[in-house]
């Protein structure tokens, strides 16, 4: 394991905080990674602020990070070589906010809606960062709170090991082609492998995980990544699910 570094944030506060009468009950957050990554999460009393949590990994630099819940993006800023560096934060309704920080890359933009598992940011070590991983915090009314992931509180203080179950379940997308006709399901992620069916354009569908396979230019761009749904596979390019990248664990 990797020791965490010590970041100090002069962690700045933005927007009007609601009373504690008007906040809402916690959104379900999920840990902000893929289905099924398994995370080193650091808590300490010296953090600023001090409820947040640092995750890495082995070789994290450039890993997808996704919304721990649904929301909309209110920041996506760059503090360049101090506190957070590049960051982004998502208003969850309600007076709850998640912050993501040290981010190498942003995905998404002020005022964009966002679904839960959608991929916001990479890890980086931006800001005042002496390496690779994520600073992450949830919010009440402008103060931070000890994180609690799929229900269960974050450990305080230390290091745990955490397993994301982000979106397990499935994430629905919506197929779609510039025809209108139906895209055909293959038994492995590229168009040599032998068709098992068809799904037709228009169609939810329920993407279980995700290969890497043969590149597709389809209605909603270019990618190499296959979409399981059922018992076969249709490339990500005919599937809109709001996100550009990896949305479902690997397959």
């Amino acid at each position: 394991m990797r020791r965490l570094l010590a970041t100090v944030l002069a962690a700045p506060l933005f927007g009007l905080a609601l009373t504690q009468g008007e906040a809402a009950a916690a959104p379900n957050f999920q840990l902000p990674f893929p289905c099924n990554q398994v995370w080193d999460g650091q808590t300490r009393t010296n953090h600023s602020p001090a409820n947040s949590v640092d995750f890495n990994r082995a070789n994290d630099d450039g890993d997808p990070v996704v919304a721990s819940a649904a929301g909309t993006v209110t920041r996506v800023a760059n503090e360049g070589s101090t506190s957070y560096g590049r960051w982004v934060e998502i208003d969850h309704g309600g007076g709850w906010r998640t912050r993501y920080a040290h981010l190498s890359a942003q995905r998404v933009s002020v005022g964009q809606s966002v679904r839960l598992v959608q991929q916001i940011g990479n890890v980086g070590t931006t800001g005042g960062s002496t390496g690779p991983h994520l600073h992450y915090e949830q919010r009440l009314n402008g103060a931070d709170q000890k994180a609690v992931f799929n229900g269960a509180q974050a450990y305080y203080w230390g290091t745990r090991s955490y397993t994301s179950r982000n979106s397990c379940s499935g994430v629905t997308g919506t197929v779609g082609t510039d025809t209108g006709a139906a895209v055909t399901v293959r038994s492995g992620p590229g168009t040599s492998y032998a068709a098992v069916g068809s799904v037709a354009s228009g169609s939810t569908v329920t993407i279980r995980c995700q290969a890497k396979g043969q590149s597709v230019t389809g209605k909603y761009g270019t990618t190499s990544l296959w979409d399981r749904i059922g018992s076969g596979y249709i490339s990500d390019a005919y599937v809109y699910t709001g996100s550009d990248g990896r949305v479902a664990p690997s397959c």
